[in-house]
This record gives structure tokens, C-alpha cells and sequence, in this order.
């Protein structure tokens, strides 16, 4: 047991630096990658210039040996160029197959983390339903249901009447007609009609009016008292 014990440490010890150090080799790969890519696209960026200025050269020069020598130099810059386009290729791939890697080694841990958790979820779980007894809730419902009855019934005895005459309901409805009747007769509104149809008090100053013998006279037609 003394011997078992330190050899299983170590393994333990040894994948997890295993894990660690692979998953750090993933995460830098990509961007030592990436970083020589850029380095390629400058260097492709610069071809393509050289190839502007061949193509110009070329279409402004005439046929003979010295316009050859120019298609010669742009074919070289053109391989140059397809042979670097080919190593940026080959180098997205890389990266990407290792962003790839990455994930799913990260992925990997992550489902690592949630079944621990999932396992300490129900070791707890189970120490928990140690301690409830089912029979013992069943228990606790029976009394609680039983206290409710009882509450119930102190309600109602607390809210019985005493004294209370009994009335009959053929009473109660005649009575509450007539009470209708009499609230719709208390509701008539036909003096608000009358008082609507009274002739409306005249408004504003009265004026100065003279009947047909030239007398002056008030609104009513009665002759005006010359004011002293």
C-alpha cells in the first residue's frame, strides 16, 4: 500500500501536467501561426506591386527581347507568389485544426467539471433524503389537515347569530319591490321639465323704448318718471 500510493499520485500528477501543458501548446500555437501568416500576406502584398509595375512595363513595351526578359522576371514574382499564397493556405489550415483541437480539449474539461458537479449534486442529494422520512410528512399533512377542520369549525362557531328572527323570503321579495318602486318614484324628474320651459330672464341693460305716443316707457311698457 505504501508503494501503490506514491505511484498513483504521480500518474495523477503527470496527466494533469500532461493536460496543461497540452492545452497552453493549443492556445499559443494559433498565434505563432496567425503571426506567420501576416508575415506571408506582407511579402504577397509586395509581389503583387511588382507584378503592376511588370504588367505596365510589359503593355507599354514593344515585341522583342528586352519585353521577353520582363514576362521572365514577372513569371518568377507570379511562382513566388502562388508558392506563398500556398504556405498561407496551408498554415490557415493548421490553424484552424488546431483552434479545433483547442475546443474540443476545452469542451472536454468543461464536461468534466459539470459530471463532478453533477456527482457532488447527488451525494448531497442522497444525504439529504436520509434525513426526510416519508411517512414522517404523510404525518405532518394528516395534522395540518386536521388543524384546518378545526379552525374552520371555531370560524364558524364564532360567527353564529343569536336572537336573529327568521324571515320568511316570499316577504323579503315583496318588500324589496316595493322598495324599487318606491326609489323610482323618488327618481322622477319631471319638475326639472317644467322649470326647463319657463321663459328666461331677460339679459343685459334695457334700452330706451318710446310707445306710439312718443312717451318713453320702461321694459315692462309702463311710462318712465323723469328723473328729478
Amino acid at each position: 500500500m505504501l508503494f501503490v500510493f506514491p505511484f498513483f499520485l504521480y500518474s495523477f500528477l503527470s496527466y494533469h501536467f500532461c493536460i496543461a501543458i497540452t492545452s497552453t501548446a493549443y492556445n499559443v500555437f494559433p498565434l505563432k501561426v496567425d503571426s506567420r501568416a501576416e508575415s506571408i500576406d506582407k511579402k504577397i502584398s509586395r509581389l503583387d506591386a511588382e507584378l503592376v509595375k511588370y504588367k505596365d512595363q510589359i503593355k507599354k513595351m514593344r515585341e522583342g527581347p528586352a519585353k521577353n526578359m520582363v514576362k521572365q522576371k514577372a513569371l518568377r514574382v507570379l511562382k513566388q507568389k502562388r508558392m506563398y499564397e500556398q504556405q498561407r493556405d496551408n498554415l490557415a489550415q493548421q490553424s484552424f485544426n488546431m483552434e479545433q483541437a483547442n475546443y474540443t480539449i476545452q469542451s472536454l474539461k468543461d464536461t468534466k467539471t459539470t459530471v463532478d458537479a453533477m456527482k457532488l449534486g447527488v451525494k448531497e442529494m442522497k444525504k439529504a433524503y436520509k434525513q426526510v422520512k416519508i411517512d414522517q410528512i404523510e404525518d405532518l399533512q394528516d395534522q395540518l389537515e386536521d388543524m384546518m377542520e378545526d379552525a374552520n369549525e371555531i370560524q364558524e362557531a364564532l360567527s353564529r347569530s343569536y336572537g336573529t328572527p327568521e324571515l320568511d323570503e316570499d316577504d323579503l321579495e315583496a318588500e324589496l319591490d316595493a322598495l324599487g318602486d318606491e326609489l323610482l318614484a323618488d327618481e322622477d324628474s319631471s319638475y326639472l321639465d317644467e322649470a326647463a320651459a319657463a321663459p328666461a330672464i331677460p339679459e343685459g341693460v334695457p334700452t330706451d323704448t318710446k310707445n306710439k305716443d312718443g312717451v318713453l316707457v320702461d321694459e315692462f311698457g309702463l311710462p318712465q318718471i323723469p328723473a328729478s
